[in-house]
């Protein structure tokens, strides 16, 4: 998730889809850290992302983009970022000719996800892109298409895949630690406050399930190892609510897996929610809060037993963990495990979830 002022996402927007086309020469400093330039200075970008490099261990800050010149004198300032390595959107294609900037984080609305990705990709960049990766298939195979031509990496932000708790539900999961998985249920949402880009279709793409409810279907995805091939949504918005004019508050999905498992999940701006449960043939594994930023939980029932479950702290949180990940994949030459394909799977299925919810019918998901 991403916040930030209407004034620079529009800012962003009057910057155009002119896109360049001249590589650049940056070399990645071996055993170095890879330098980051952070698209977007809104809250998740300031708050949650920017922080945390001080855990990293291969990934630094080492530039900043925003249309909102008081972001960039203040956070370039903090982080000691020199106004040679500040850009407007105006200019964000400059980028191309500084060769401290490896990647960059594209922390923007939606909408201008690919656009983004594509420009830092055609001046030579990787590109680390908050999900949901764009607002159609169509713009995720275009930003894949991009970085395949430059020779860059292209990894989307799903945090929880670099959390403990959740990489261990994945291993418990798929390993058959309650039998074999049968049902699966994953719920997420929260109360949306008004005013914000998030509720304007044009900057999101749609509603809670482009924000939130995204949450629920990859954690169905990451834990059975597999893509759903059916859905049947159906939607719940008070038209009426000033926040819903253009985007839609609750939809609730079931997913059909190949292996038999189903996924009942839910996706709300109105009412909270943050769980999923893994229910298998001899037990369940249940993660509440499963994918917040912090103070994620683990009970399992087992034998006739329900217990917690806990790991160690980790030396680096989620946000950390996953901007190394793409440093080091950069400096090993490897490909990241959310890559741009994981964004494309999650848009190919909510595809078919507005789809099946408008037309109140189940929809095949085809690969």
């Amino acid at each position: 998730m991403v916040t930030g002022s209407r004034r620079e996402m529009l800012g962003a927007m009057g910057a155009g889809m002119m896109l360049a086309s001249t590589r650049s020469s940056s070399a990645v400093r071996p055993g170095g850290k890879i330098g980051y330039a952070i698209v977007g200075l809104g809250y998740y970008a300031t708050r949650q992302i920017m922080p945390n490099f001080t855990g990293c261990d291969h990934a630094r800050i080492v530039a900043l983009v925003s249309g909102t010149p008081a972001k960039l004198e203040q956070y370039g300032t903090e982080y000691g970022i020199p106004r040679t390595h500040r850009y407007s959107y105006a200019d964000f294609d400059r980028i191309r000719d500084n060769p401290d900037i490896d990647a960059v984080y594209i922390v923007l609305p939606n909408s201008m996800h690919a656009e983004y990705s594509i420009r830092a990709a055609q001046a030579g960049k990787h590109v680390m892109c908050e999900k949901p990766m764009a607002t159609s298939v169509k713009e995720c195979e275009a930003m894949i298409a991009a970085c395949r031509k430059a020779g860059k990496k292209l990894m989307i932000g799903y945090r929880s895949r670099f959390e403990p708790y959740n990489r261990l539900a994945i291993e418990l999961a798929r390993g058959g630690h309650v039998g074999p998985t049968r049902m699966i249920t994953a719920e997420h949402g929260f109360p949306i406050k008004p005013d914000q880009w998030r509720l304007d279709r044009p900057l999101s793409g749609g509603g809670s399930m482009m924000d939130i409810g995204i949450y629920s279907l990859n954690a169905t995805r990451y834990l059975t190892g597999e893509e759903p091939v059916e859905v049947s949504a159906i939607e719940s918005t008070d038209r009426s609510d000033p926040r819903f004019k253009t985007v839609e508050d609750r939809i609730s999905f079931l997913l059909r897996f190949p292996s038999g498992i189903v996924a009942n999940c839910i996706s709300s701006y109105s009412s909270g929610h943050n769980r999923y449960r893994i229910a298998g043939t001899q037990g369940w594994i249940e993660m509440e809060p499963a994918t917040s930023y912090t103070g994620q939980t683990m009970m399992i029932r087992r034998d006739n037993a329900t217990t917690p479950r806990t790991v160690p702290v980790p030396t680096k949180n989620q946000f950390a963990g996953q901007l190394d990940h793409l440093a080091e994949c950069i400096l090993r030459d490897e490909t990241p495990i959310v890559a741009g394909e994981e964004g494309l799977a999650d848009l190919r299925v909510i595809e078919a979830i507005y789809k099946s919810a408008a037309e109140r019918t189940s929809i095949r998901i085809n690969a």
